[in-house]
């Protein structure tokens, strides 16, 4: 099942030059499941024509009030969520003033779905009081705000004005519509990707995590409607744009960071892997091949801190729900329930760190589920972003009711 399924959205596309990227908007939708029409402003239609979204969506464009009767209720009534993208400053000033003049204008103010306005203008027009002042009326009615970007613009200028690119958008829909899931309100702490331990100043070690596990965990739970931190450690991967990221390097920043968010954790979401050992004594300096004189050098390695086992105490006395991992590369479901147990999960994901497909560095995993009664599922090589969503179902479903405050 793709995650906008049977959801209709409406896409509002005003007179900007990043109307282009909304064309791009709309096949990431429709890729992902929903239905779309889109409403084009008069200035929207010079810079993007109708033909182009009649030709993605197989549906009419709308423009007008008057191409058929009760259009703007129509079509604002009938829409699970309005995206307003991209939003001109001039778009922004006729909705925060209740304007109804056009298709756009109406459709929105008629509309009792949620509203995402995307904002797309000069950054001296986004910085405007008087701009930032209709913002704050959307707000204050409800609207959601997905940006802008900071970055170069169309003049040759360059600060906050960029339309988000649809994939940042694409997060924000999705937690538009799902206010209704068991995550809602609650408060999640992920945990993704590598530690690093100096073996001096220009050495570490580290695993090949990418983090992406952890990401998508991180996402979903987002778009589901939780209030996510995640705790990330250092990698290349684009970080998810709606969770609050903290970044850390080792895994004692990492233990740091953890103890903080789980203060008023609903559930842990502990993807992270990280280091089991770290070097005794870390040199001051960069070690040189040539003092070794050809011999070799030991290193000699103490137990990291275990993450889990250090924070289980304060996570059983305050009923957060936990959902660990487990990459092995034997014994799976053997070590998976001595984790489980030894280390106080309520679910542990357990895969295979040489199987093809799974694990590290890969865009795919198998994962066999144990919870603690001892019920095992395998859930079948599938993208990490939809094993996310698998996972989170899961946990949806027997997360105890004192967790749903």
């Amino acid at each position: 099942m793709r995650p906008f399924d049977g959801r209709r959205v409406l896409l509002v596309v005003s007179g900007g030059i990043a109307a282009y990227k909304s064309a791009i908007l709309v096949r990431r939708l429709i890729e992902a499941g929903a239905g779309v029409e889109v409403i084009l402003t008069a200035s929207a239609e010079r810079f993007i024509g109708r033909v182009t979204f009649e030709g993605i969506t197989g549906r009419p464009c709308h423009a007008s009030l008057w191409e058929r009767p009760m259009a703007h209720l129509d079509l604002g009534l009938e829409a699970d969520v309005v995206v307003v993208a991209p939003a001109t400053a001039n778009l922004i000033s006729r909705l925060a003033a209740g304007a109804a003049d056009d298709l756009a204008t109406t459709a929105v103010l008629a509309s009792r779905s949620p509203v995402i306005v995307c904002p797309a203008m000069n950054t001296r027009m986004w910085e405007h009081p008087i701009t930032q002042a209709n913002v704050s009326r959307l707000v204050d009615a409800g609207y959601g705000i997905a940006g802008p970007a900071d970055g170069p613009l169309a003049e040759g200028e360059s600060g906050p004005g960029r339309l988000l690119e649809p994939e940042e958008i694409l997060p924000r829909i999705g937690r538009a519509l799902e206010t209704a899931t068991g995550l809602h309100g609650r408060r999640v702490v992920a945990t993704a990707g590598p530690t690093r331990a100096a073996l001096d100043p220009v050495r570490f070690i580290t695993n090949r995590s990418s983090g992406r596990m952890g990401f998508a965990l991180a996402e979903a739970a987002w778009r589901r409607g939780g209030d996510v931190t995640l705790i990330s450690g250092p990698g290349p991967m684009p970080r998810p744009a709606g969770p609050d990221v903290v970044e850390v390097e080792t895994a004692g920043e990492m233990l740091a960071a953890l103890e903080t968010a789980l203060t008023d954790a609903d559930i842990l979401l502990m993807a992270a892997a990280v280091g089991d050992f770290e070097p005794a004594r870390p040199a001051d300096s960069k070690i040189k091949k040539m003092d070794s004189a050809g011999k070799g050098f030991e290193l000699a390695l103490r137990a990291g801190p275990d993450l889990l086992l250090e924070t289980r105490a304060f996570r059983e006395r305050k009923g957060v729900f936990t959902l660990g991992f487990a990459l092995e590369t034997e014994d799976l479901l053997a070590r998976g329930r001595e984790k489980l147990e030894r280390k106080g999960m309520q679910l542990v994901a357990v895969n295979s760190a040489v199987e093809p497909g799974a694990g590290f560095e890969s865009e795919t995993n198998r994962i066999t589920l144990i919870d603690r009664s001892g019920r095992v599922e395998e859930l079948p090589v599938a993208k990490k972003t939809e094993l996310a969503d698998a996972l989170l179902d899961r946990i949806e479903a027997v997360i105890p009711a004192a967790a749903r405050r």
